[in-house]
């Protein structure tokens, strides 16, 4: 009985350490450089993500994947081998970006995807130069043969478990995790990449493989590396694709306690609410209550690499500016999750490729005196009223939603404890209230309209008095509908 209670305590500490994303105690958020070169990333870290307060970098997948033709985004999910070569860079060029971004404190979080393998392709090439014979299932250069895979059937009924986790994704070949070679073959990428210096992964289609596959291979990855500033015996963070708006056959809560999950109804439901077809008044008790995971369950975001391109009429995009920043406003103040901020690239269609040269290999970012980005990158993490709401989270970190003050429809406010303060205005009529900030008395800037600089702000300036009330204020013209001060806005 007791090694029995024994094992149980310890397979509840890897869980626990799997839901830490091991930032810094003075940073929070996670920012998805969708598509970025390696090197282009680190430059990011460290004269950028650092400065501004953010905790980490979702990174592409790094492993080598087939060369489709017209080369669009999503060639990077179709693996070739786990040969660190991609049009992002290689191996070196991967190890330098984890070390100077680990040395600055920006964690780096890697997209690995080991559900499948390639789909068919005319001729197949992988961007290391591997080939295959995808048709037969072979791929030599990992090796992965026929063994290994389940038998090809395409998913046809997302009702049925074993058709969503056992077929084939889009033509994808589907690697059996249960095979002990396959399982092997994934450790020992994963623990390549700790060895390199991650914190942790985004496992792709987590909602196609069993829970009980997962847990097995999320139990033999490493601790992470202390060279980079780990602490011992630290378990890599672990956040799980699982889309589960609710209704699904395959719930979200299936993976939830040996690591975290793509909470994806978050984004869809702020959605709703920012573009008007459900009340802001009812986000007052936003969370599990919703049908949502809890809190340190979940990761959360308002939009991601797939769903902008896709169907859902809920899902904002750096396309509704307005709207996106409120929505990514409210989602950094609110005390639910684990955030991670969107940084596109411009498309028009499902397949526009990422900012390439005639050659299709990336292009870098260019970056310009406002700080915004250019050369086809949209850098939305790079948009003052976000980055400046990322420091808003570091600045009110462990404290809780009170305060809460709505007019009965979509104007709405609160505090984060003694900390902060932060006003919405999704309606069609002017806010001008006396509400209360919790803050000690004083001026502060509001960190959306512009910033505090010095002594002075960029925009807005906000007077508390004595009781911590403020007069607040925001029209229907003005671009942005939310307003937010905090300790650390004070001049």
């Amino acid at each position: 009985m007791l090694f029995k209670f024994f094992v149980v305590l310890c397979s509840a500490s890897i869980a626990l350490t799997q839901h830490n994303p091991h930032q810094w105690e003075n940073r929070s958020t996670m920012v998805h450089l969708f598509e970025w070169k390696w090197s282009d990333i680190a430059a990011e870290c460290e004269r950028f993500l650092a400065p501004k307060g953010y905790g980490g970098v979702q990174i592409s997948p790094p492993n080598e994947n087939v060369v489709v033709n017209g080369r669009p985004w999503w060639e990077r999910y179709q693996p070739m081998s786990y040969l660190l070569t991609t049009r992002s860079g290689f191996e070196s060029d991967f190890a330098d970006m984890a070390r100077r971004c680990n040395n600055v404190g920006v964690r780096i979080y890697v997209d690995v995807v080991f559900n499948h393998m390639a789909a068919e392709q005319p001729s197949p090439v992988g961007t290391g130069g591997s080939t295959a014979n995808i048709k037969d299932k072979d791929f030599p250069a990992v090796p992965y043969t026929m063994k290994d895979f389940h038998p090809s059937c395409q998913i046809n009924n997302y009702n049925d478990p074993y058709q969503v986790r056992n077929c084939e994704l889009v033509g994808l070949k589907d690697l059996n995790q249960t095979v002990p070679w396959v399982r092997d073959r994934i450790v020992d990428f994963l623990n390549h990449l700790i060895d390199l210096g991650v914190a942790g992964f985004r496992v792709d289609a987590a909602k196609h493989m069993w829970p009980e596959d997962l847990k097995a291979i999320y139990s033999r990855i490493k601790n992470l590396n202390t060279q980079h500033g780990f602490p011992a015996n630290s378990k890599p963070f672990i956040t799980q694709e699982v889309i589960d708006l609710g209704g699904e056959v395959i719930s979200k809560f299936e993976y939830n306690s040996f690591g975290t999950v793509t909470e994806f109804k978050f984004g869809a439901e702020l959605g709703r609410a920012f573009y008007g077809r459900n009340d802001l008044k009812w986000l007052k008790t936003f969370g599990p209550d919703w049908g949502m995971l809890p809190s340190k369950d979940a990761l959360v975001f308002i939009d991601n690499h797939d769903n902008q391109r896709g169907d859902d009429p809920n899902i904002l995009t750096y396309k509704n500016a307005k709207q996106y920043k409120m929505a990514t406003a409210f989602g950094l103040a609110y005390n639910y999750g684990i955030p991670r901020v969107m940084s596109s690239f411009a498309f028009t269609n499902m397949n526009t490729p990422p900012p390439t040269d005639e050659r299709g290999n990336l292009i870098s970012p260019s970056i310009n005196r406002d700080d915004t980005c250019g050369n086809g990158y949209i850098c939305e993490h790079r948009w003052r009223q976000i980055y400046n709401m990322v420091g808003f989270k570091n600045a009110v970190r462990g404290t809780q939603v009170t305060n809460w003050w709505d007019n009965g429809k979509n104007q709405i406010a609160f505090c984060r404890g003694n900390k902060g303060f932060i006003a919405f205005n999704g309606d069609n009529v002017h806010l001008n209230q006396r509400l209360q900030t919790c803050l000690p008395p004083g001026q502060y800037c509001d960190i959306i309209s512009g910033s505090k600089t010095g002594a002075s702000c960029s925009g807005k300036k906000i007077t508390v008095d004595g009781s911590g009330f403020a007069q607040i204020a925001l029209d229907t013209h003005e671009l942005d509908g939310v307003l937010a001060i905090h300790v650390e806005s004070k001049v």
